[in-house]
């Protein structure tokens, strides 16, 4: 029996795109929803373009890439998910947006239709508390790229019922996926032990200990790593990133988790990495200086 076999996905950006491209992949029928007609045309193009360089790559086939595409609705009308078995929010990551989006998804939906959010950093037992039928939320955290990296975080928070858990479990490996349960702490898992590194390495930066370039290079090739640490937070999104630490240090006051000024400053001054074209690495200076 199919877990799970028509699902929906709140939010078409980077990670709702490729999740939605991904249980669609997996052959089940998947909705999106979306905030109006413009995001969602962004949303199908952005799947289209990842999809057709994966034929030009011999990765997939035409055949294969259309059925995808033809497995994909969108909308923006959440009255129209009200046959979904899973949600999985994707949207930005504020807990007034993920609540109260995913508290007006739980008035037309089944009772029984479980709701997954794909937060980073925010706490899912706090979200859950906020939805109507907590028992039935879940954290399922994919990485970015979403068709390309093989793990998700499968999350508990306090109130998910054990059987809730079991089923994403399921519903990650059928989707090609390796599952990893994890606890519902800041960060959970990956970006628990991600942040404190990366913050670590923004503040040499900053003290010049070596240039950006260099200290990417040096992590590559003497730890084996296929990014180096600062290609990788222009990769994630430098306020991404920045929003995650600070909601890990808020939760915790733990300094590992503070987020080096450096970080704020880039933030601000517009300066997010590879979607701004600006970053550690992304439109630097020969010397791989960002300032």
């Amino acid at each position: 029996m199919t877990v799970f076999s028509r699902v929906a996905v709140l939010g078409f950006g980077t990670m709702g795109g490729g999740i939605a491209q991904v249980v669609a992949g997996s052959g089940r029928d998947v909705v999106v929803l979306e905030t109006d007609r413009h995001r969602l045309d962004a949303g199908f193009a952005a799947v289209r373009r990842f999809l057709d360089d994966g034929v030009s790559r011999g990765k997939t086939t035409e055949a294969e890439r259309d059925t995808v595409l033809g497995r994909l609705t969108g909308t923006t009308d959440v009255a129209e998910l009200s046959t979904v078995d899973l949600v999985i929010e994707a949207v930005t990551e504020r807990m007034d947006v993920k609540a109260d989006l995913l508290g007006r998804v739980a008035e037309v939906v089944r009772d029984e239709t479980v709701l997954a959010t794909n937060t980073s950093a925010l706490s899912v037992t706090d979200l859950a508390a906020r939805v109507p039928g907590p028992e039935r939320v879940a954290g399922l955290h994919f990485f970015n790229p979403a068709p390309v990296m093989a793990v998700v975080e499968v999350v508990r928070a306090l109130q998910t019922d054990a059987s809730v858990a079991a089923d994403l479990v399921s519903f990650t490996e059928d989707l090609g996926k390796t599952p990893v349960e994890v606890k519902d702490r800041p960060g959970f898992l990956v970006n628990r032990l991600l942040m404190p590194y990366l913050n670590d390495v923004v503040r040499e930066f900053d003290d010049d200990l070596a240039s950006a370039e260099d200290i990417d290079v040096a992590i590559r090739l003497g730890l084996g790593h296929r990014l180096g640490p600062l290609e990788l937070l222009d990769l994630i999104g430098i306020d991404v990133h920045t929003h995650a630490t600070e909601s890990a240090y808020e939760a915790t006051l733990d300094p590992q988790y503070a987020p080096p000024p450096l970080l704020r400053q880039m933030v601000a001054a517009g300066y997010l990495g590879t979607k701004s074209g600006r970053g550690f690495r992304v439109g630097t200076t020969e010397e791989g200086q960002s300032r």
